[in-house]
């Protein structure tokens, strides 16, 4: 009878515990006290406000200050700006250019790659960007790496990776293009090159296979592809609309790289998500992107980053150089005259090409050709998260969103280049960056 009673009341003594214990755990929140809140929605800064974050996600936004509990995690930014988690929607992490870059296609491997992109994706992290997309590379490195951070094994920001870039041979994407005889070969739909409808669909489905978030082609020629043409149209409308109609039957959205006028219009019509660079469209492929609702992903400072190397003797090949100095400089107008013609515009920088982690940058110019800051900013936050199809889970700081939050000390409204100095990182509800 005793050992019953023993027995009764241990089971007693460990529920109780249990009970205590649980309830310190799920009551324990963090609470954010911000002077000034850049929601991702409002039309201005909303004052004094508490952020309430349990977990992964906010629990709610309160006006006023309100007093932490006894259990709860504090963090005072009353003298800060506080800002949705900044999302840059055109980036390469596994690799940064330069003058040996080219080289290096040959003498790098896989693993060399993926040690570069975990490196560059704590960068961008720091630096404010809680998500990106990444647009393109091989061997499924930024899948990887998309994997170990939301496994915890590396810290960096959310990744959503195209994996390898769908483009035709020997355009801009065939990783082989330029190359000597012996080095070369025919790469097909497996690695992302592709020759009529039939390869179209497979090539689609080899990304689906390997795992990717997204299909990125290579709609026109590009700048940094040794090649002569940066800007002729690289596939057949019917490659085009087996491409995206293949890749909505399998819940992708298609981003496609495009600098050319044809090519632009081509991919529009087709139906693809965003043009990224877009820096020979026309009015007409404006309008056909208003009527289509397709987003432009500008990256003004990889155009600008390849202009200024590119009067630098011997930084380009010889077949490079023109092209960087002809199409590089044109992205900054050709933003200025989509966003007054009303295109949809989502941020992106194209860093990979730059300098990771500065990819802020990209606000100072957009700003300078003439968009408001508030819509720059919302260009990194709501525009960007309605591009990714997650406008209701990321981009604004609301109840039920992810709990990921920026800070910095001056209004980015009067100052947009502060952004270039994030004090505050939150990705996940966990803090990488405090003042």
């Amino acid at each position: 009878m005793d050992m019953i009673s023993n027995t009764t009341n241990t089971l007693k003594i460990l529920i109780i515990s249990f009970i205590f214990f649980y309830s310190i755990s799920v009551s324990a929140k963090t609470i954010i006290h911000a002077g000034h809140l850049i929601d991702g929605a409002s039309v201005s800064p909303l004052l004094n406000m508490t952020i309430i974050i349990e977990g992964n996600k906010i629990e709610s936004v309160e006006k006023g200050f309100l007093e932490p509990g006894v259990e709860d995690q504090y963090i005072d930014l009353g003298s800060y700006f506080l800002l949705p988690g900044l999302i840059d929607m055109h980036v390469h992490l596994a690799s940064e250019y330069s003058k040996n870059s080219y080289l290096e296609r040959v003498t790098l491997n896989p693993a060399d790659y993926a040690i570069h992109a975990t490196a560059n994706a704590k960068k961008t992290l720091m630096a404010g960007f809680t998500t990106v997309r990444n647009v393109g590379d091989g061997d499924r490195v930024t899948i990887s790496l998309r994997d170990a951070i939301n496994e915890g094994i590396v810290e960096g920001p959310r990744i959503f990776s195209s994996g390898r870039t769908i483009a035709t041979t020997g355009g801009h994407g065939d990783s082989t293009n330029s190359l000597r005889d012996s080095l070369s070969s025919d790469p097909g739909p497996r690695e992302g090159v592709i020759n009529g409808q039939k390869d179209a669909a497979k090539a689609v489905r080899y990304r689906y296979k390997e795992g990717a978030d997204l299909i990125k082609i290579t709609a026109t020629g590009g700048v940094l592809s040794n090649a002569k043409n940066g800007q002729n149209p690289q596939f057949t409308d019917q490659e085009l609309k087996i491409i995206v109609s293949t890749a909505k039957d399998y819940g992708f959205k298609v981003a496609a790289h495009a600098h050319g006028a044809e090519g632009i219009k081509r991919a529009v019509k087709a139906g693809v998500d965003s043009i990224e660079h877009g820096t020979l469209m026309d009015t007409e492929g404006m309008k056909l992107m208003r009527e289509k609702g397709t987003y432009y992903v500008p990256t003004i400072i990889a155009g600008l980053w390849v202009a200024e190397k590119a009067k630098e003797p011997g930084f380009f090949p010889e077949l490079v150089r023109p092209k960087a100095l002809e199409i590089g400089p044109k992205i900054k107008t050709t933003f200025t005259k989509a966003y007054q013609s009303g295109v949809k515009i989502a941020f992106g920088t194209d860093t990979g090409v730059s300098e990771h982690g500065k990819n802020a940058d990209e606000f100072i110019h957009m700003v300078d050709a003439g968009m408001p800051a508030m819509e720059a900013i919302q260009s990194a936050t709501l525009e960007a998260s309605k591009l990714l199809g997650l406008e209701n889970t990321l981009g604004q700081v609301k109840s039920g969103y992810l709990a990921d939050l920026v800070a910095v000390s001056e209004d980015p409204l009067n100052n947009i280049s502060i952004l270039k100095e994030i004090d505050f990182v939150m990705k996940d509800g966990v803090v990488y960056k405090q003042p």
